[in-house]
């Protein structure tokens, strides 16, 4: 111990120990690899985190009554028991004709299940004050971006809304089966009913009441329970059938039988089967549609949802849909969080291939694998460590992922480089391990602490942001946290076995004989890769093909270049770099170097206040699709409305022209839930309001052409509508 304290040599307690405990550390790293993969794998993949923001909603529905009624008689009375609840930040409220919206928004750090359940106390308080001929109860709801959909199916066709209807409840139940699916709402189809339409003066002549022809529709149109029967030692229930199968059925009902004389209904009235009067209009590329909105279940993996919803809409395409049917998907957020996967995944190979590269002219290929493994460990260790805390890959964690990534390597590039020239002074791999890791492990978990510290507030950031944010420095600090772990355990131990010097040797036998290995081991490589390749198993061809290439590469290139590295330019960078330091250190040079750098400190600030760069929530890159957002003066009818739209729709067409290579599809939307959401929460019919909605292709397919040089000209095209509101803009990202 007095021998080590003289020559400067110190250890750190968790390296000692794990070199000590080899065996041991192989089998955790082992475990590390094989959780993280399955954690990989099996972590749901989202676009967005499942965050539930405390904002509530109370939509009312009180038909036949104006604006000013309903303030009067609905919003006013919840307004009146919202406002006792001390949590609520924000209350908002909206009474149009028929409906009334109340928006109440509580603190960031009240839970969104609290909120729920006070504001729907406070509407049960309230319903003593409400109109008794309200047709349902006021709806209470949360916002929760997983009830977002994640897809739209548009299903298309020269066909009648009620075929379109058949084959879309179709695709509807196959999709709602998958496991991953919470619903599927349908958009744009007409319910059907049956509507009695009556003459009025033969109803007076006959002395019939409409409360004459409800009472026989109620009483007739109805399956009764007959009781059982007995026959051959068996019960048997029977029912009467009484429901009406036809509109000739109901024709044929009798409404009024006085003095043996009955009136027929058919007497009085004509009877149609049809749909329903509009309240919404749907047509993708001027055909008309009917919309699947797929909202996917909490914590299910996205991409897997999106791969299967894809399958039953190929299954229903061949099987089941006429030819010339069209099913298109819309709004696809799978698209982008595969992006992301992809390019996490690309980054991570990228990143090792690049510091192997870098490293290996220093220490050579075999030591510079240290480092580069540290990259995918730390990785699967803090995907591991995330999948037990209950977090999804979004987009969040994603981005934080790939930020890490420059920062994995930072720690073991200093304690491989440093077991290195211990090993070149002559120690053992073990105690080189021990001692260049104890040298170091102090200044590199400072520093690892630095920067985390750094990222430790924004854990806290309050309100949505936060929410949403948080992610970012909790990954970082579960990632960088694992490097650190990775830096003083694993690579200790897989250096202390396999390190060794890189030295080439001057006999002849010796450089031959390793020729011939390394030709004979890359040959057998070969082999094995063609065998896979026969036998159809291509992870096997490949694998052992790049295994092979990298091998000869490494041994007939890079070695020698490394060589040439470290003998040559390695020793003039130090040479360089010591006449600089001597320079820079040489009399009254530091004070100038000193007062220089304060100089251009402050001469930056200045520069930065004179010229203050643009700030903004999100970088605005190409849209992936366009609205055009139509509203008419307040009472217009649907079918007004539609004849803008078709207006708008030709306009948009001839501006859209050249770029029809990047259009994707084309969709208008006209009536429910088509308002701007920067206008806030839009319930009810609207049948005044209507949406064009624009898509384009993946931005990396669309060449030259710019998305937003289309909705620049799309913009332009829609303007001379005398007495329309249009408001274009790009979809809502943030």
């Amino acid at each position: 111990m007095i021998d080590k304290i003289k020559l400067g040599l110190r250890e750190y307690g968790l390296t000692t120990f794990a070199v000590d405990n080899r065996t041991s550390i192989f089998l955790l790293t082992f475990m590390i690899s094989l959780f993280g993969v399955m954690s990989y794998n099996e972590m749901p993949k989202e676009a967005y985190p499942e965050i539930a923001i405390p904002t509530i909603f109370i939509n009312t529905v009180y038909p036949g009554n104006s604006a000013k009624d309903i303030e009067n008689l609905v919003t006013r009375a919840i307004e009146k028991e919202l406002a006792s609840i001390s949590e609520i930040k924000k209350l908002e409220s909206s009474s149009a004709q028929d409906f009334s919206i109340i928006l109440a928004e509580f603190d960031s750090d009240v839970e969104s299940e609290f909120a729920l359940r006070k504001v729907k106390d406070a509407v049960d308080k309230a319903k003593a004050e409400l109109p008794n001929d309200l047709p349902s109860e006021p709806d209470v709801s949360d916002f929760n971006f997983s009830e977002f959909p994640v897809m739209t199916v548009n299903i298309s066709g020269d066909y009648p809304n009620y075929q379109l209807r058949n084959f879309a409840e179709y695709l509807q139940d196959q999709i709602e089966d998958l496991k991953e699916i919470k619903a599927v709402n349908l958009k744009g189809a007409l319910e059907r009913e049956v509507k009695i339409e009556v003459d009025l003066p033969r109803m007076e002549a006959m002395q019939v009441s409409f409360m004459d022809i409800e009472n026989a529709v109620r009483s007739e149109n109805m399956n009764m329970s007959g009781g059982e029967i007995l026959t051959n030692g068996f019960r048997r229930s029977i029912r009467v059938l009484g429901e009406f199968k036809s509109a000739k059925e109901l024709e044929n009902m009798i409404v009024k039988n006085e003095n043996n004389a009955p009136i027929f209904l058919r007497d009085i009235a004509t009877v149609s089967f049809g749909d329903q009067e509009k309240t919404s209009i749907a047509r993708a590329d001027n055909l008309p549609v009917i919309s699947l909105d797929i909202i996917k279940r909490a914590g299910e993996n996205l991409l897997d949802a999106s791969d299967k919803i894809k399958i039953e809409v190929e299954k229903a395409k061949k099987d089941i849909f006429p030819k010339d049917i069209k099913v298109t998907t819309f709004n696809d957020m799978s698209v982008q969080t595969r992006d992301m996967v992809s390019n996490l995944e690309n980054s991570i190979i990228s990143g090792v291939i690049l510091v192997v590269i870098v490293l290996l002219f220093f220490l050579g290929l075999r030591n510079a694998l240290f480092v580069g493994l540290a990259i995918p460990l730390s990785m699967l260790m803090g995907i591991m460590i995330m999948g037990l805390m209950g977090y999804t890959m979004n987009m969040v964690v994603l981005f934080s992922l790939i930020l890490a990534l420059g920062m994995l390597v930072d720690n073991a590039i200093v304690v491989v480089e440093n077991i290195y020239n211990y090993m070149q002074e002559g120690y053992s791999g073990v105690d080189a391990a021990k001692y260049a890791t104890g040298e170091v492990a102090l200044p590199i978990i400072a520093s690892t602490a630095t920067t985390l510290a750094a990222f430790v507030p924004l854990a806290f950031w309050p309100g949505m942001m936060g929410s949403f944010m948080k992610f970012l420095p909790i990954t970082l600090i579960i990632v960088l946290s694992s490097s650190l772990f990775v830096a003083l355990v694993i690579n200790p131990v897989l250096t202390s076995v396999f390190m060794k010097i890189d030295e080439e040797s001057d006999d002849a036998r010796v450089k031959s004989r390793r020729t011939r290995n390394v030709l004979l081991g890359a040959a057998m490589l070969f082999l094995i890769a063609i065998a896979g390749h026969f036998s159809e198993t291509m992870w096997v061809r490949n694998l052992f093909t790049m295994v092979a290439v990298i091998t000869l590469l490494n041994y007939f290139i890079l070695r020698p270049l490394s060589a040439v590295f470290q003998a040559k330019a390695l020793p003039w960078l130090e040479r360089s770099y010591n006449w600089f330091i001597i320079k820079v250190l040489h009399r009254f040079v530091p004070i100038a170097v000193f007062f220089g750098t304060i100089g251009l400190l402050i001469f930056t600030f200045g520069l930065l206040g004179k010229n203050m760069p643009d700030v903004e929530l999100l970088p605005m890159a190409d849209p992936l699709y366009v609205n055009a957002f139509v509203e008419l003066p307040m009472g217009k009818d649907i079918e007004i409305t539609n004849d803008v739209l078709k207006e708008l729709e030709v306009k948009v067409s001839v501006a859209m022209e050249k770029y029809k290579p990047i259009i994707e599809s084309t969709l208008v939307q006209i009536g429910e839930n088509t308002s701007d959401p920067n206008a806030g929460p839009s319930f009810g019919s609207s049948p005044h309001k209507a949406r064009l909605t624009v898509s384009f292709i993946p931005s990396k397919d669309r060449g030259e052409l710019s998305s937003l040089d289309a909705m620049e000209d799309m913009r332009k095209a829609v303007q001379g509508i005398p007495g329309v509101e249009i408001v274009v803009d790009r979809e809502q990202s943030g």
